[in-house]
């Protein structure tokens, strides 16, 4: 039996993984996985009663940070593909948010599992755009174009 693949965001060094949406070291967070599947990042999450916007509905801001910290990932997996290095194997490196833009097309329901789907579309050494969608019952309920930047310098611990 084969192993399922292994997140990206398990392989975020320690130093890098308290993201409130992805950091597998932030118990109170979302603890959003994505993995690399053939040129794309996907990732699955299921809203808590907590992320309601309206009765049967999630909050969009929910929807933004699953973007966001999807898109995070989604360059990162892209980077190390484009390096050679093998994506929930090898150390995942960060990126950060330069933009982001989320288009809501439908209202998402909550209580289902909702598949994000990621992929870079325009890339440098420097940074990736990525174009990311939500999905919820086999409808895009948001789409997202996020500028994802090699995390500076500055933003690094010694």
């Amino acid at each position: 039996m084969t192993a399922p693949p292994r997140a990206l965001q398990d392989r975020y060094p320690e130093g890098f993984a308290r993201c409130f949406g992805c950091g597998r070291l932030n118990r109170e967070g979302h603890l959003l996985k994505t993995v690399w599947e053939s040129g794309e990042g996907v990732s699955r999450f299921t809203p808590r009663p907590e992320h309601l916007s309206v009765e049967g509905f999630v909050y969009g801001g929910l929807l933004a940070s699953l973007v966001d910290c999807h898109s995070m990932a989604t360059a990162a997996g892209h980077s190390m593909a484009g390096a050679g290095l093998e994506a929930g194997v090898d150390e995942t490196p960060r990126f950060v948010t330069g933009r982001l833009e989320v288009d809501y097309l439908a209202p998402t329901p909550i209580g289902c599992e909702l598949e994000l789907r990621g992929r870079v579309v325009e890339a440098s050494t420097r940074k990736a755009i990525v174009e990311s969608t939500v999905t919820a019952r086999g409808v895009v309920t948001a789409r997202g174009r996020v500028v994802a930047v090699r995390i500076p310098e500055s933003m690094q611990r010694a």
